[in-house]
């Protein structure tokens, strides 16, 4: 009887679940609206009559009017929200709870096209303060994101977890990613649906947060976007510590919710003190991939980097060369056949520096900044002025963070690197990350740093970060403030990178981290470029171009010609001159047809530069998916293109359809540095309109496995509308 009676109980709770599981939520009462506002998307936020801001779900179709208590825009945790909170507090008196109501708006207009919004809310029982920062770019559909919070209360306030940002999405939306590692970096896009459950993005490695996986992602609402077609909206983190992307389907919705990871990072914020988030980047297009692609690229040009207006000159680093194995005169040696075969910056990669432990591998010397001796008696600057002699620029390799064990550096500070007391110390790559929440650190690393970029005639840096945090633990910090690491010590590297850029406005500045492992925003603000990869088989270069270029312009991707893959040299230079063009390759040991190749490669990356790093991209045939990768760009103007086809397999010579060309203007079709001993394209030196081009295509030169041909559309003398005109003209 008791058994009937418990399964009966069961049954009847089941039931009752049941039924109550499939009720509308209650909604809320609207006591007004207002929007963040692009172009083409609008964040609809409503201050319900309790006084919390809620947010319409951002989908394809429309959205609903009326908010329920799930829709709330920056949910808390502790009062009645029982998803993943965008915040979690505990406040001074131990109370984890945190009820935010709506204070202020405030909306101004920074430029025509930037719109900055203001949204000030409180806590209803505590002197707690969260402002929601936005500024939207109305023409590229860009919202930037962050939020700012501080407080009055009677002590500290820990702040659990708090997010750049938390978007509601309706529909059905579907998630890609990029999955990676050293050598693989985005490599691997997975494109699924967002099921019932929580998908979560992370990374906990504290410094190279992109090693495995990386802060942007696609999300397309209502279906599967493609190039052309679908509702799709971008999101990037600017952050290069420890981050979290999750998307929560709760069943009314999706809520997209990105920014610091709270792993083992907790913040103490004293009273009168803020807190910033880190900024989220959304960009929105209702035409697929290509329109919100080349509305990222422009936003990126005009904020994202520096001087993202300028184009890149061709790089040649000495590594393939030398190696670790040089002097002042092997060095020296490599300039006169650089600048003959049209390089323009010379750069001098790892090996340069330590004298007690010279740098003759990668075992010791990190954090001895001096240049060794015995290969550079007078230092840096004779190297560098030998090679403005010669009409190059020079550049040097830095890795300031990092530091070996086998040191003077850590012999004087062994206290300065970051490592767990009472455990045996775990190197990578022989080398440990100093501490950069320490003063002294931050001022070593600067007075380096500002030593070695005020060297005469040095205008170029390759800034290296070879290892992740592993064991985090900070001699500096108080027990307390242990979680406080992965935070300041990303902050405080942002504030020395901030001082470079601002002390060397004319040095350009290259991001590398062990390869592609600092590829965001965060960063990239203070430099000209970043590495994608330790890998630069070309084979490989055309997916991983592809899927980084769904984020940052071509012009953002360092693009070297080296033998990896063993390759033809034809089709490793064509993949360089479709992003930012350089070399790292002993050229007194070229072939001569091989350094034919790479010297027309140069003379045509210098004609088309402007083109494919200023214009706009248009991806064309996937690499993921078909025998070949094609792509196109196009000038502001529209008057000059170039069409580039990788062929990875071998394959049917179809036609390439560019996209993006003046329909009216005509061009003249010309293929650059053809490959020796093929034949020339059909159409070589024909006249035709973009309409013409568009709708029959351009067939490349390359038909066999792993060839490329790259081709100009230029502009002709006389377009078909100033024909047209001309015959009018005539006509009267």
């Amino acid at each position: 009887m008791k058994l009937t009676l418990t399964l009966t109980a069961t049954l009847l709770l089941a039931a009752w679940f049941q039924a109550n599981s499939t009720a509308e939520p209650a909604t809320v009462a609207v006591r007004e609206s207002f929007a963040i506002k692009t172009k083409s998307l609008a964040v609809t936020l409503q201050v319900g009559a309790d006084g919390r801001l809620y947010q319409q779900p951002v989908q394809a179709g429309s959205s609903p009017a009326v908010p329920v208590r799930d829709d709330e825009f920056y949910p808390q945790a502790g009062d009645g929200y029982v998803w993943e909170p965008a915040l979690e507090v505990t406040h001074a008196d131990g109370n984890t709870s945190t009820v935010l109501v709506f204070d202020s708006l405030t909306q101004t207009n920074e430029t025509a096209d930037i719109t900055a919004t203001r949204i000030r809310l409180h806590d209803s029982a505590y002197p707690f303060y969260v402002t929601l920062c936005f500024k939207a770019h109305l023409d590229e559909d860009v919202i930037e994101q962050w939020i700012e919070l501080n407080h009055a209360e009677k002590s500290a306030v820990t702040l659990q977890r708090v997010e750049s940002s938390s978007l509601l999405l309706g529909g059905d939306v579907y998630l890609t990613h990029f999955f990676g590692d050293w050598a693989k970096e985005m490599l691997s896009p997975i494109t699924e649906k967002i099921t019932p459950g929580t998908k979560v993005l992370d990374s906990k490695l504290g410094v190279r947060a992109s090693q495995f996986r990386n802060p942007s992602f696609i999300l397309s609402l209502g279906g599967k976007g493609n190039e052309t077609n679908g509702t799709v909206l971008a999101g990037s983190l600017a952050w290069s510590g420890s981050f979290q992307c999750e998307f929560d389907n709760y069943g009314q919705g999706v809520r997209a919710l990105t920014g610091i990871n709270p792993f083992a990072s907790a913040i103490s914020l004293p009273a009168g003190k803020s807190f910033v988030t880190p900024t989220m980047l959304w960009v929105w297009s209702t035409n697929g991939l290509g329109d919100m692609s080349r509305k990222f690229h422009r936003w990126a040009r005009d904020f994202g980097m520096r001087d993202g207006h300028t184009p890149r000159q061709v790089l040649l680093n000495n590594w393939e060369a030398t190696g670790f194995d040089f002097d002042f005169q092997r060095i020296v040696g490599l300039y006169d056949p650089a600048k003959e075969i049209g390089t323009e910056l010379f750069l001098l990669d790892d090996g340069w520096f330590g004298n007690k432990y010279p740098r003759v591998n990668d075992h010791a010397a990190l954090g001895d900044w001096q240049p060794n001796r015995q290969r550079l008696p007078n230092g840096l600057a004779p190297l560098a002025s030998e090679a403005v002699r010669r009409g190059l620029r020079f550049g040097i390799w830095i890795e300031p963070e990092m530091v070996n064990p086998k040191s003077e550096l850590f012999d004087a500070h062994p206290d300065w690197a970051i490592r767990q007391p009472k455990r045996e110390v775990e190197l990578q790559r022989h080398q440990l990350v100093l501490d950069l929440t320490r003063p002294e650190v931050q001022t070593q690393e600067w007075n380096m740093i500002r030593s070695i970029l005020s060297v005469p005639d040095i205008s170029y840096a390759k800034w290296d970060c070879n290892r992740y945090l592993t064991q985090p633990g900070s001699p500096y910090l108080s027990p307390a403030r242990q979680s406080e690491l992965w935070v300041d010590y990303v902050n405080a590297l942002y504030a020395l990178m901030e001082k470079t850029a601002k002390t060397f406005p004319a040095t350009e500045l290259m991001l590398c981290s062990g390869g592609g492992g600092r590829a965001d925003y965060g960063a990239l603000k203070y430099f000209h470029e970043f590495w994608p990869s330790d890998n630069t088989d070309p084979t490989l270069r055309v997916p991983m171009q592809w899927d980084y270029s769904y984020f940052f312009p071509v012009m953002a991707l360092a693009s070297h010609v080296t033998h990896w893959g063993n390759r033809p040299m034809h089709f490793a230079c064509a993949v360089a001159m479709s992003a930012r063009f350089g070399m790292d390759l002993d050229l007194t040991k070229l072939s001569a047809q091989d350094k034919a190749i790479c010297a027309g490669a140069i003379i045509a990356y210098k004609q088309i530069r402007d083109v494919t790093q200023l214009g706009d991209l248009y991806r064309l045939e996937d690499p993921h998916e078909n025998f070949r990768g094609a792509l196109n760009f196009v000038s502001p103007d529209r008057r000059h293109a170039v069409v580039f086809a990788f062929q990875l397999k071998e394959g049917a010579n179809r036609p390439v359809f560019p996209q993006g060309l003046d329909p009216a203007q005509r061009y003249t079709v010309r293929e650059l540095n053809p490959a020796p001993g093929r034949e020339a394209i059909p159409q070589e030196g024909n006249s035709l309109t973009g309409a013409e081009l568009m709708a029959g295509g351009v067939r490349p030169s390359c038909a066999n496995a792993i060839e490329a041909s790259v081709i100009e559309l230029a502009p002709s003398a006389v377009s078909a509308a100033d024909t047209l005109h001309a015959f009018g003209t005539g006509s009267r």
